[in-house]
């Protein structure tokens, strides 16, 4: 079942306003993914978007199927993956508003399954091969450098480049682990970008995260720490930007079958165990 090539993992602020959207419920063999997938068109390409958290955002950041997700967006053909979400900034200069195209990423997460192959047998009996992936640059170079030529193109200036630390949530780091990943080097730090990534290449899926800062993380800022509440406030006064970025990049994403990117090459070399679908 082939009904988009490019999947799109946010909330339903960058689908809402689209026409013609048709609501797909996916099974996979891991089990449910957050939500439907909700198929239509963007600059003339066929696109699935999914609710990372699911419709009224339900699912907390250690909660979600993550590998449900990416096996559901395969199955109905997509092939390169936007990752939308929300960050805290870990240097004064990334406050709110700030939009970052991350090129690497640092897992702080502990209790994630984090692999599709991991030698355990499927409900229909396969068993996938263990099966070690190449990570050392964790997103498509191919996404990133439409990424920021589409936000240039918005009069947004997106910074190039920047390290994602994952750590495991629901709660907010303290301002220990916060001066701490900024003393790493770190740039942001998020909940839900890891596996989100590593799956994808695992898939042979094409991965670009656009990373909002919502606000200054704990160990970078003054007063009493960041809310909830102050995180949505900001996403909600940037997701229409946010969204016309998105679209640009969908347009500007290179066809299926023009990837030669290391994204489609993760597996070679590799006998898997199991059909992809």
């Amino acid at each position: 079942m082939v009904n988009a090539e490019i999947g799109v993992i946010g909330g339903s602020g960058f689908y809402s306003f689209l026409e013609d959207v048709t609501e797909v419920q996916v099974d996979t063999p891991y089990g449910s993914p957050s939500d439907s997938l909700f198929l239509g068109e963007v600059a003339g390409r066929r696109v699935a978007f999914l609710p990372r958290h699911g419709r009224g955002h339900h699912l907390p950041p250690h909660r979600i199927n993550y590998r449900a997700n990416l096996w559901a967006l395969r199955s109905v053909g997509v092939r390169q993956v936007l990752g939308p979400c929300a960050v805290g900034g870990l240097r004064p200069e990334y406050g709110p508003g700030t939009l970052l195209v991350p090129d690497q990423l640092v897992d702080r997460t502990k209790a994630r399954v984090q692999t599709f192959f991991d030698g355990l047998p499927l409900p229909d009996g396969t068993v996938p091969n263990v099966v070690h992936t190449t990570f050392a640059d964790p997103y498509c170079p191919s996404g990133r450098k439409a990424a920021l030529a589409a936000a240039d193109g918005r009069g947004w200036q997106a910074v190039d480049g920047g390290t994602m630390v994952v750590i495991e949530g629901p709660r907010f780091s303290t301002r220990a682990e916060s001066r701490w990943h900024a003393a790493s080097g770190w740039s942001v730090v998020g909940m839900t970008g890891h596996p989100e990534a590593v799956l994808a290449r695992e898939l042979g899926l094409c991965y670009t995260s656009l990373s909002l800062v919502t606000d200054l993380d704990a160990g970078a800022e003054t007063g009493e720490g960041v809310s909830h509440t102050e995180v949505l406030k900001v996403f909600g006064e940037n997701v229409a930007r946010l969204r016309e970025v998105l679209f640009d990049v969908v347009g500007a994403l290179p066809a299926t079958e023009d990837r030669d990117c290391l994204c489609t090459h993760a597996h070679d070399g590799w006998e898997l165990g199991i059909e992809l679908p």
